[in-house]
């Protein structure tokens, strides 16, 4: 088992950069031939040619990205015959409410089958909000500016959970 990772894919949806900042974090530590796909660029990349296949969402007031719930529900039989990892990213504090982001995001089948599941923490980057969701976060959150909390060691225990 000692050959690197060639055949793996991360698809990820990212609004503002931080589940891409998150993807190539990953892609870093599961070492050479990783292939990102970003579903904002890529509406519908063909997966069939990879062994392994995780998948990366955001999520926005507990729910997540509509074109990762999409591209799960059309490729459902392929990642149930792949080794699979699913994570989200996002600004939850509350673990049972980070396990409730979770199945919003994912189908249970897939969740089932992942090899690793987990919540990688996320930022607010105000510079990129509009009024609106700077509003909405100041409110909620008790933010009032950008803070970055990417969790490296979640990160990190994905990628080793992936490689086993």
């Amino acid at each position: 088992m000692g050959e690197s990772m060639n055949n793996t894919a991360i698809v990820f949806v990212s609004k503002y950069g931080t589940t891409e900042k998150v993807a190539r974090l990953l892609a870093g530590r599961l070492g050479n031939g990783v292939i990102l796909i970003s579903l904002m660029r890529n509406k519908k990349p063909d997966i069939s040619s990879f062994d392994t296949i995780i998948l990366g969402t955001s999520i926005y007031a507990g729910m997540p990205q509509k074109r990762m719930r999409e591209f799960c529900k059309n490729n459902k039989e392929i990642l149930l015959q792949r080794n699979i990892g699913l994570f989200i990213c996002g600004m939850q504090p509350d673990s049972d409410n980070r396990d409730a982001e979770m199945v919003n995001a994912y189908p249970e089948s897939l969740r089932r089958q992942a090899k690793a599941n987990a919540f990688l923490g996320g930022e607010f980057l105000f510079d990129k909000l509009n009024f609106f969701e700077k509003l909405v976060i100041r409110k909620v959150s008790k933010v009032t500016g950008s803070i970055s909390a990417i969790d490296i060691k979640a990160v990190e225990e994905f990628a080793k959970k992936m490689k086993r």
